[in-house]
Parts: C-alpha cells; sequence; structure tokens
C-alpha cells in the first residue's frame, strides 16, 4: 500500500486516508530507449489490468500530446515515460496488447497515447464507470476518496507538464495518479455487476474504444467566447479574421491560442474595428506581450476584413447540421416540441430510476433528432432503428425504445 499520513475525518464522519508517496518510491523517468526495453520486459511479465495516465500541456500548448506517460501493473511496478524523447512506445503496447488498460476519464487521453503507439484493445473507464453508477462526483479524486477511502492530491493536474526537468512533485503526483487505479477498477467492477450493469459499462467501454476521431468544425472561430456580443458581419468578419491569425502564429510557436491573445481581445477589435495600428494599440486587451509583438500581423487580418466586399462577409449564423436549438422548437414546430418535451420526460424518469445522469443513458442528440425527425411508424422497432442509426447503444434501446415510442403514439392519437 502506498504511504499514508494520519487519517483525517471527512464531515460525514467517514475516514479518509491522504496517500503521501508511492508504495515503491517515484520511480526514474524513462529517458532513453535502454530503459524503455527494461520497462516492456517488466510490463510484459507483469499480471493483470494495466493502470495508464497521460499529462498534457493544455491551456500552455498548442499541441494536445503527452508530455508524460504513467503506467502500473502488478508484478511491473510504476513506470513514468517521457514521451518527447521516447516518442514510440509500440514495443510497449504489443506487450500488452491482450491487457485490459484501465483509464480514468479515457476520451481525453485516448488520442494523445495512440500518438505515441499505444493502442489499448480492452478498456475500463473508471469515470464511465463511475456514471453508470450514479456518483454525485466522478472525478477522479473524488471517486478514490468515495470508493476507497484514499485521497489523492490534485494539485498539478493543470500545469505546464512541457517543462523539463519536471519537479519531483510534479512526478509524485503523476505516480500516485496509477496508484490505486487497478485497485479503484475492482472495486467498480464489484459494484456494476451487483447493480446488473456491468454489461452495459462493457458496451459503453467498447463504444469509447471505437469512437472516430471527431470531425473538425467548418467554422471553429464562431465558438469564440463572446461572439455574441457582435451584432454586425464586417464585425463577424474581423473575429473570423483575428481568430485565423492568432491560431497560425499559435500552431507555429506550440503556444495555446488564448495565451497568444484572448478571445476578449478578439471580441473587443471586432466591436471597436480600430483604424490605425495606434487606435488598436491603445486598446487595453492587446497590451500582452505577444499581442504587443504582433501587432502589426493584427492590424492587417483587421485592415483586410475591413476592406472584404459584402457577400464576402460571414453570415451571421450558418444552419447547423441536424435539429435546431430546443428553445427554438416551439416556434418553429410546436410538434416537435411537445414530442422532445414528452421523450425528455421518459428519459428523466428511467435515469432517476436506474441511478445514472440522463446523458448516459442515451445520448440527447439522439433523442432531439428522433423527436424532430421521427419515422412515420412510431412502433418499438421503427423507433429503436432510428435511434440506432443515431448512435444509441444496445443496452440504451432496451432500456429507452419501448418508452420512448409509447409516448410520441400517445401524443399522435
Amino acid at each position: 500500500m502506498a504511504e499514508t499520513a494520519e487519517q483525517q475525518t471527512e464531515p460525514d464522519g467517514t475516514p479518509a486516508v491522504p496517500l503521501l508517496e508511492p508504495r515503491d518510491g517515484i520511480p526514474p523517468v524513462v529517458q532513453d530507449e535502454t530503459a524503455l526495453r527494461h520497462v516492456v520486459k517488466a510490463f510484459a511479465a507483469g499480471s493483470g489490468p494495466v493502470a495508464v495516465d497521460a499529462e498534457r500541456a493544455s491551456g500552455y500548448r498548442y499541441s494536445q500530446r503527452a508530455y508524460l506517460v504513467q503506467l502500473r501493473r502488478e508484478g511491473a511496478g510504476t513506470a513514468l515515460i517521457d514521451p518527447i524523447v521516447c516518442p514510440d512506445l509500440s514495443a510497449l503496447d504489443a506487450a500488452l496488447a491482450n491487457t485490459e488498460h484501465v483509464l480514468h476519464a479515457a476520451g481525453q487521453d485516448l488520442t494523445c497515447l495512440r500518438d505515441v503507439g499505444l493502442e489499448p484493445r480492452t478498456l475500463f473507464d473508471t469515470e464511465l464507470a463511475g456514471r453508470l453508477l450514479g456518483f454525485p462526483r466522478v472525478g477522479l479524486g473524488a471517486m478514490v476518496e468515495n470508493v476507497l477511502g484514499l485521497t489523492l492530491e490534485k494539485g498539478h493536474s493543470a500545469a505546464d507538464w512541457s517543462n523539463r526537468p519536471l519537479p519531483e512533485d510534479w512526478l509524485r503526483y503523476a505516480a500516485l495518479d496509477v496508484e490505486v487505479l487497478v485497485e479503484l477498477r475492482d472495486r467498480l467492477e464489484e459494484q456494476l455487476r451487483e447493480a446488473g450493469k456491468l454489461e452495459w459499462a462493457r458496451e459503453e467501454f467498447e463504444a469509447v474504444l471505437a469512437a472516430p476521431p471527431r470531425e473538425p468544425r467548418s467554422e471553429p472561430w464562431r465558438r469564440t467566447s463572446g461572439i455574441h456580443r457582435v451584432r454586425n458581419r464586417r464585425g463577424l468578419a474581423v473575429v473570423r479574421a483575428l481568430w485565423t491569425e492568432r491560431d497560425r502564429l499559435a500552431q507555429e510557436k506550440d503556444l495555446s491560442p488564448g495565451r497568444v491573445i484572448p478571445d476578449s481581445a478578439i471580441v473587443e477589435a471586432a466591436l471597436a474595428l480600430p483604424r490605425t495600428p495606434k487606435d488598436l494599440s491603445a486598446m487595453p486587451a492587446f497590451t500582452g506581450r505577444l499581442a504587443r509583438r504582433y501587432l502589426n500581423s493584427w492590424f492587417k487580418v483587421i485592415a483586410k476584413a475591413r476592406a472584404e466586399s459584402d457577400d464576402a462577409l460571414p453570415l451571421p449564423s450558418v444552419p447547423g447540421e441536424g435539429p435546431p436549438p430546443p428553445n427554438r422548437w416551439a416556434e418553429r414546430d410546436p410538434a416537435a416540441a411537445k414530442r422532445l418535451e414528452a421523450a425528455r420526460a421518459v428519459v428523466t424518469a428511467l435515469a432517476e430510476e436506474h441511478s445514472m445522469p440522463a446523458e448516459n443513458l442515451i445520448q440527447p442528440d439522439a433523442v432531439r433528432r428522433l423527436t424532430w425527425t421521427p419515422p412515420e411508424d412510431l412502433g418499438v422497432a421503427s423507433v429503436a432503428d432510428t435511434l440506432r442509426g443515431h448512435g444509441v447503444r444496445k443496452w440504451q434501446l432496451g432500456l429507452v425504445a419501448a418508452p420512448i415510442a409509447q409516448a410520441l403514439r400517445h401524443l399522435s392519437e
């Protein structure tokens, strides 16, 4: 067991034991091929599932690459691997090909793990298990405390993991993140089995592994925070121009876009439409170091946006793929609004009955698509086929298809 401190008492009287040190100490960071070969050999000889985690530098770097990969397996101990100097972990992947990988919120890490050659074939996602079990908080620290009675220090979760060398307290934090992950997995599996949800969870885990990469947005600049304040097409052209230029510079320098200039600077410039570089430099939002360094670049794209012909300006909004926002349904299609209300009531009741969030019982987008464009036949089979086409899983269909179909038929009578 990891080294712990004196027990602390939670408000409900349950003792919580802080984890202070990994049970085997902090392992040296793997930074060369020789050390990596030793890790591969050790983990190949280990037994049981392997706990895996990755640390990125979100908020600091443009890329979402992993800057540290942590693993732990019975019989092998813990490994901390620097994927910057050891970018190819395919040999480790081959050694673990038939091993279940335990991750917390796997969807956040699978892409960066695949980028370094780690491709889990079998998954246990402890966060997703917690959601299916109805845990009110599903962060790793909260679940470790709730299930195992241990507390994890989470102070470095938002650190800049691209820093080198990594401080010892960061490495301790990273090692502890995989220290009890397999123990948490085992306890959650017991609870899922007792609740009759283990097969549901397995189907969900498979869906996470099989999920395709997200399609890039056609106009990502429209997600600029505060863009709703920009109410004319010329201002939107400035938002588009500044966002695109910022993204180019951020990618070039591998910096998080918000560290180049914040969204607030883009919106303020779109509202003010500065006519000279001096006007732009006088704006408080452009006082940051990189904002001033690239002032000419910012003004150049602003001037270009100001000069665009009217037919080249972006539209106030673009039709989205799929149904409109639900708050517009009552006006655009009152019957569809009633169908959505009825289906949501069914989903809410079932989610409460099975003690899980409604969004885990069935994807909200699937409910919206079904009720906006329902099949002509509102029988269970037809409704199930429609939901299946929207990505609803087998276990979910078994719970929701019949009651939703019944609710929709009731409205049409």
